[in-house]
């Protein structure tokens, strides 16, 4: 008997030490608060399954970008992603929902994210789709959606039911932005995970919301924000004077983790615009090792080659590329080393740390996707030809200068 109750016991460790790493930080923006009246989602994914890659699907009603796990050959689930049609989702898990269903509300996540993205135009179609699904769900998450309509929400969805915040809805969201990390407000809030991102996230949010400020490249730093949002502990003012002596501090709970394998921002589009104006920003790696790099549906289906997997189906390139440079910043590989980063490494007062040399690179990359979009979006729709030569001039671009800035082998 004794050796049974320690085998459950082990069980029950290695499960929910296992939930405790699927962590993300996310938030849904209404078009009404954001600097250029489009609305948002952002995704930070903390998980385990650090190799991601992107994946343009047509195995549905709409054509769609999404977010997908390296070993997911299949394209089985899909973690965030965006539709021809303008409908936008993304996730993160919550543990305060489903308080009697223990151990059955973990899986599904990426399934319903999937047929959202191949059948659902439309917040009201999403709905219909978690009404129609057979219950129970398993699942215990925080599903953040857009449209092109400027709908904006998100569903805490638990096994049997769920419940809608609008981020247009003044007394729901009195900002028009709702934050979500790893519980829910409809949940048992004493079981709250993660609220140390929250209150960072909530930090960062309040003062943009102050001036109108919620933008894209907002949206980007808050993937790399480093300040504790319990301890206040502000690592970029503990910058040390070089990189060539290791520095260690501890590294738990801030928005960027150990466990940040990608992120993603989906910037809809005001009511009159079309769909196609739909933009993906995707960070693919860790944010700390990698760069931003903006997608859009196309007809055929193109995608840049360093962020999708290679040939015999192995790690898109970019990822690879951050996940190399992120073993600089943990080095130790034994015990607690992932909760100790190399501050050294990430930034240092000579200004040769690897996000110092990362940001002028992304810098580039934003600011002829700036020149496109303004463009762009002064016609009808997209120009796909031109999206397609943007998207080649990405690939060498990055290509040549991780190879420059941090001697990466500069091929695809």
């Amino acid at each position: 008997m004794k050796q049974r109750i320690t085998v459950i016991l082990t069980i029950l460790i290695v499960f929910f030490s296992f939930k405790s790493l699927q962590a993300c930080t996310t938030a849904v923006v209404s078009g009404k608060y954001t600097a250029d009246g489009r609305p948002m989602l952002f995704k930070q994914r903390d998980t385990p399954q650090l190799e991601n890659k992107l994946v343009a699907f047509q195995d549905g009603k709409y054509p769609y970008l999404g977010l997908v796990n390296t070993k997911d050959t299949l394209g089985k689930e899909v973690f965030g992603g965006f539709n021809k049609a303008g409908f936008a989702i993304m996730n993160s898990a919550s543990y305060n929902l489903n308080p009697n269903d223990s151990g059955k509300d973990d899986g599904a996540d990426g399934l319903i994210m999937k047929q959202a993205l191949q059948k659902c135009a439309t917040l009201a179609d999403f709905e219909r789709l978690l009404d129609s699904l057979p219950k129970p769900l398993n699942v215990s998450s925080n599903f953040g959606v857009i449209d092109a309509k400027g709908g904006a929400a998100y569903y805490e969805t638990g096994n049997y039911n769920y419940k809608k915040y609008d981020a247009n809805n003044p007394d729901t969201a009195p900002f028009g932005y709702i934050i979500r990390t790893n519980f829910s407000y409809s949940g048992d809030r004493l079981q709250d995970k993660g609220l140390a991102r929250y209150e960072s996230a909530q930090e960062l949010f309040s003062q943009a919301s102050l001036n109108n400020s919620i933008s894209v490249d907002f949206l980007i730093d808050v993937t790399r924000y480093l300040k504790h949002g319990i301890t206040k502990t502000d690592l970029l003012s503990l910058a040390p004077d070089n990189g060539a002596k290791p520095v260690f501090v501890a590294f738990r709970d801030y928005i960027p983790r150990y466990l940040t394998a990608s992120s993603i921002i989906v910037q809809g589009v005001k009511v009159n615009e079309s769909p196609t104006q739909t933009v993906l920003w995707t960070i693919l790696g860790s944010p700390l090792t990698t760069v931003a790099i903006p997608v859009w549906i196309t007809s055929t289906l193109d995608l840049p080659k360093i962020l999708i997997a290679d040939k015999t189906g192995g790690s898109a390139k970019l990822n690879e590329w951050s996940l190399t440079l992120k073993k600089q910043l943990f080095p130790i590989e034994r015990g607690e080393g992932s909760d100790y980063i190399n501050l050294a490494a990430l930034i240092s007062k000579d200004k040769k740390g690897i996000l110092q040399n990362l940001l002028p690179i992304e810098k580039q990359i934003l600011n002829q996707a700036n020149t496109n979009l303004i463009k762009w979006r002064s016609q009808p729709t997209v120009n796909e030809k031109e999206i397609i030569g943007f998207y080649n001039w990405v690939d060498k671009f990055v290509t040549q200068s991780y190879h420059d800035a941090f001697n990466i082998p500069a091929s695809l």
